[in-house]
């Protein structure tokens, strides 16, 4: 149990500064509350290494240098990045609404996805206001199976290329519904789709995974932690990870927050609301190691499910050979999800399909022993990344109790996983794929996977994507957190990063958590007042 003594004390301190936390903390500012941002990591260093494909996918220069646990015990290195903007400084900015089946009860082949306590229509004016926030260009009523829109996205779609237009082209002809991928940078383009002088943005091929140098991609620090900063009333500390949260000796709220500082030495805070926004994996493990007398399984956690239900998509990179040379430098304006919820020959979900950050001969090398055999030897790297065409696949994995964050003595992080789960629908969206390749102008069997984007092919260490630890709900025998996010069984902690979602639908989940801190902070300022 915590006192709260002679340290600062906040309004609302904010644990984690990503697409969750960050946002919060932008919401929160303005009206003058005292408010502290707890970033575990320091600010990205801007230097050339943040745009070269060696360091940052084949060495893993900006990745935590920290291993987690396998359900046998093996060490694995996560994708996690501790930095000011969290996982933002290296997502791809592929901002897409969950679909409104998304929010019902869905039958997958593996099991059932389990229905949100919200509906679509609740979260709907959040999305467009996260959209307009993050700057989000792309088209509503392109994509027909998309939800009803109350606004038009602020900022027309990035246009697509030359090879991605006729990519486009080709997949109308076959009947298909194409548009164009919504994605937040910091763009104007000109008549030709170029950027103008004057855009942040310059259309390169640095967007995907890479940290943005000019401040083009739009990152939590960048969109709402530095114009949050602003305000005289937020502060910021930074290079401090949070070990606990100590709660008051009835164990209703905690009453104090417990850093430790880069030399080990802890540092103390105190606030009238804690949010933890860590991630889904370290939010869970936060809780779990907050365990005290009155909360012996972790705070939150009188129901069990702190740390369950993990959940990452079942991921897919796979690259295309083009028979003409692909010139794209952004190649990330395309997605397609006509078989989201079924096909003509499968009456359950598969997932979407979207294009990657273009590849480059750096990246190609780096897969090179994997691929030994699987391409023409005729063909250079240099050549291959020429007409490679990048794509991403996406299916939806499902809440299962077993896939779990667990700590051990040592406060090490263990994370099991069934790498197995719901996997037949990804299966199937890659034989669609596979199956139009001739019709695309590509090579019919030349179809590589690209899992340099996904941990050196290892599915667990493919964290980026990371749900669902510590879920929200009406019941609190089977949820953490009720409908604003707070825990059940405290009166004054939240929980807002993707930790909260009871299924992750099969798109990339930034844009629900941005939206969710957006919600969660219009109840926090009714609630302070």
């Amino acid at each position: 149990m915590g006192n709260s003594g002679d340290f600062p004390r906040y309004d609302v301190i904010i644990i984690g500064t990503g697409a969750g936390g960050g946002t919060l903390a932008h919401r929160l500012a303005p009206p003058g509350k005292r408010i502290l941002l707890i970033e575990r990591g320091g600010y990205l260093p801007r230097e050339r290494d943040n745009w070269d494909s060696t360091a940052v996918f084949v060495k893993g220069k900006y990745r935590a240098p920290e291993f987690w646990f396998d359900r046998t015990g093996t060490e694995f290195p996560p994708e996690v990045n501790y930095y000011v903007g969290g996982n933002t400084k290296f997502y791809g900015a592929a901002l897409f609404r969950l679909r409104p089946e998304d929010f019902g009860e869905l039958r997958h082949h593996g099991g059932l996805s389990p229905a949100w306590p919200l509906r679509y229509e609740d979260l709907e004016p959040y999305y467009t206001q996260a959209e307009h926030l993050y700057l989000v260009h792309g088209r509503h009523g392109e994509d027909p199976g998309e939800g009803a829109v109350s606004a038009q996205y602020a900022f027309p779609p990035v246009e697509h290329e030359p090879r991605i237009q006729q990519l486009s082209d080709d997949l109308e002809k076959r009947g298909l519904h194409p548009f164009h991928l919504p994605i937040g940078v910091n763009l104007s383009q000109d008549g030709n789709g170029g950027a103008t002088h004057d855009s942040v943005c310059i259309r390169c091929n640095r967007v995907d995974g890479f940290p943005c140098l000019v401040r083009g991609k739009s990152d939590a620090e960048v969109i709402c932690v530095e114009p949050a900063l602003r305000h005289p009333n937020v502060e910021l500390v930074t290079d401090t990870q949070v070990v606990r949260l100590e709660t008051d000796a009835a164990g209703r709220s905690v009453e104090t927050v417990v850093g430790r500082l880069a030399d080990g030495s802890e540092v103390r805070f105190a606030a009238d609301i804690v949010v933890v926004s860590c991630g889904a994996v370290n939010s869970a493990a936060l809780l779990l190691a907050s365990a005290n007398d009155r909360h012996p399984g972790g705070l939150a956690n009188s129901s069990d499910v702190v740390g369950r239900h993990y959940m990452r998509h079942n991921n897919m990179a796979l690259m295309a050979v083009s028979k003409e040379p692909n010139d794209t430098q952004f190649q990330k304006t395309l997605a397609l999800h006509d078989w989201y919820l079924g096909a003509d020959d499968w009456d359950f979900p598969l997932g979407g399909i979207q294009m990657l950050g273009k590849s480059d001969a750096e990246q190609i090398h780096g897969e090179a022993p994997r691929w030994a055999g699987a391409v023409t030897p005729d063909m250079p790297f240099e050549v291959l990344a020429h007409h490679a065409v990048d794509f991403w696949l996406c299916g939806e994995d499902l809440p299962l109790p077993g896939n779990r964050v667990t700590l051990d003595g040592d406060g090490r992080i263990h994370l099991a996983l069934d790498e197995k789960n719901n996997t037949e629908g990804l299966k199937r969206l890659r034989h669609k794929l596979q199956s139009m390749l001739g019709h695309l102008g590509m090579h019919e069997h030349h179809l590589l996977p690209h899992s340099i984007y996904l941990h050196k092919g290892m599915p667990i260490g493919a964290t980026a994507h990371q749900a669902g630890t510590v879920r929200f709900g009406t019941d609190p025998a089977a949820s953490a957190l009720d409908l604003n996010c707070k825990a059940h069984d405290l009166d004054n902690l939240y929980v807002v990063d993707t930790s909260f979602f009871p299924s992750i639908g099969a798109v990339n989940p930034s844009l629900t958590a941005i939206a969710n801190a957006l919600r969660v902070g219009d109840h926090l300022l009714a609630r302070l007042g």
